[in-house]
């Protein structure tokens, strides 16, 4: 496989991180600094190496998790529980989260040792839908659909895509709206953000979809496992395998 794939997949960094890194040096085969990424290796016979320490690659892992509150989307951390903790200690090499959600927010979230599908997946250019539900205080109206379905102006300034808000029926509190929310951009703190814009409140959020993958409804906060074939094929239809 080439040099460039099997470090991005196992470090997970980009391409033009990799080629970066390759110009730095930081990449050796068999003790001698490689400067191309299309040099052709083999994982099993080669020594390959970045900053000194021995790469080990491993076939791709692509994982579902469904994450529950209070935890965050990050790899390592000295004070909070990662995602990552949720995995038996075995299985958590090279693994890294797909994005972020926000620690009090809940749902989908893959977990892979992919670097060129996250890099893809998490690409603005792809406009990858993401499908949420949340409790919001106050009542939702026609107007505010519409507001979100022409892109809203957030207090910074900034301006989102147009985004799908949809009224969900069910027996929801009083004050209170149950909704569903489609963007295609990944702001920071986006969903809570563009309510705050038209004045309302975020309660509760979860994230229910990437593109058509639906979080499994058998799969329990804190639970994970791997994607089905039939849920990758999904994926490359986005080319976001490689």
């Amino acid at each position: 496989m080439r040099l460039d794939k099997l470090v991005a997949t196992t470090l997970g960094r980009t391409r033009s991180q990799v080629r970066k890194l390759l110009q730095d040096g930081a990449i050796t085969v068999n003790g001698a600094k490689a400067t191309s990424g299309k040099k052709h290796v083999d994982p099993q016979q080669d020594v390959i190496s970045a900053f000194g320490d021995e790469l080990h690659y491993e076939s791709k892992r692509y994982l579902m998790l469904n994450k529950p509150a209070g935890v965050i989307s990050a790899t390592t951390d000295p004070q909070q529980q990662t995602v990552l903790s949720l995995l038996p200690e075995s299985a958590r090499k090279g693994i890294f989260p797909v994005g972020r959600l926000d620690k009090d927010t809940t749902g989908l979230l893959l977990l892979t040792n992919d670097g060129h599908f996250a890099h893809q997946l998490m690409s603005p250019k792809k406009h990858v839908a993401k499908t949420y539900r949340a409790l919001v205080a106050g009542t939702v109206t026609a107007q505010i659909c519409s507001q979100f379905s022409a892109g809203l102006t957030l207090r910074t300034g900034e301006v989102t895509r147009p985004a799908q808000l949809t009224l969900l029926k069910g027996n929801v509190p009083t004050g209170k709206s149950s909704v569903q929310i489609v963007i295609v951009e990944g702001k920071y703190h986006q969903i809570k953000r563009m309510f705050g814009a038209v004045g309302m409140k975020v309660l509760q959020l979860q994230r229910c979809a990437i593109g058509q993958l639906q979080l499994d409804p058998q799969l329990k906060a804190g639970q994970v496992r791997a994607l089905t074939p039939a849920e990758l094929a999904l994926f490359k239809q986005l080319n976001t395998l490689s």
